[in-house]
């Protein structure tokens, strides 16, 4: 490999083009799903939920394991994560993804009911981490624990890499995914539960949750922080799901 010269005078008659042809951000109720949709002089704002799904102190949890063990436990967390995002998701599911030792996914949420939609992900993700538990001290590997943030809000996304390249992606601009990754990194620590909420979140969710099981608030403990704001947090789980694991899995 070796780099060549950079063009700096003819790229920057591209740079000016792409300022200058950048010309429309549509808002809209739900972002498109075709990617055809988004083009390099275009932006979508909508309305977006982000979730991510942080492996608490992954460096020293592995730092004396061999490398199948590592790799058993990564898998093994991964790849039922990853199921349980995109399950169903229908043309809600904008991304999915492993950023390090996160997964996360970000969805098209026009509605409260497609927050709590979200939110029951979250929920099956923190029981099943219980159940991959089990399965790993069956296994003589170390436990694993995580944190779980969820953040929604207006959002922009932008198509943004180089055109004809091949290599681009979708930017969010917004809080719901740079919010989301932050309250992961608090849950599961300090006395917060592992499911962590932002305040915006929250306020749409509970309408629904509430609908659906007058106790839900109970459920939740508001605390503010002087970095991340108000947020809500708990250890909330699939009742069936769980008792299944506490059973021993056997039926």
């Amino acid at each position: 490999m070796k780099f060549k010269e950079y063009d700096f005078r003819k790229r920057k008659i591209k740079v000016e083009e792409i300022l200058d042809n950048t010309d429309a951000v549509n808002e809209v109720n739900k972002f498109p799903k075709n990617d055809e949709e988004f083009t390099y002089t275009n932006g979508y704002k909508a309305w977006a939920s982000a979730i991510f799904v942080d492996l608490r102190d992954s460096t020293s949890l592995f730092s004396d394991k061999n490398d199948v063990d590592v790799a058993k436990i990564i898998r093994g967390f991964t790849s039922e994560v990853i199921e349980i995002l995109i399950k169903d998701t229908d043309d809600d599911m904008m991304e999915v993804g492993i950023r390090g030792d996160c997964v996360y996914a970000i969805y098209s949420t026009s509605t409260k009911a497609d927050l709590y939609d979200v939110s029951y992900r979250a929920s099956y993700i923190n029981t099943y981490i219980k159940m991959l538990n089990k399965l790993l001290q069956d296994r003589h590997l170390p436990i694993i624990t995580v944190g779980i943030g969820l953040a929604a809000e207006e959002t922009l996304a932008v198509k943004a890499g180089r055109k004809s390249s091949g290599i681009n992606n979708l930017v969010w601009i917004g809080e719901s995914v740079a919010k989301a990754s932050k309250l992961s990194d608090l849950g599961n620590k300090n006395g917060i539960g592992p499911i962590v909420m932002s305040k915006i979140f929250y306020n749409n969710y509970i309408d629904i949750a509430m609908e659906k099981n007058e106790e839900s608030k109970s459920w939740w403990y508001k605390k503010t922080d002087t970095s991340y704001g108000e947020f809500y947090h708990g250890d909330v789980i699939i009742v069936d799901f769980n008792k299944w694991v506490s059973d021993g899995m056997n039926s």
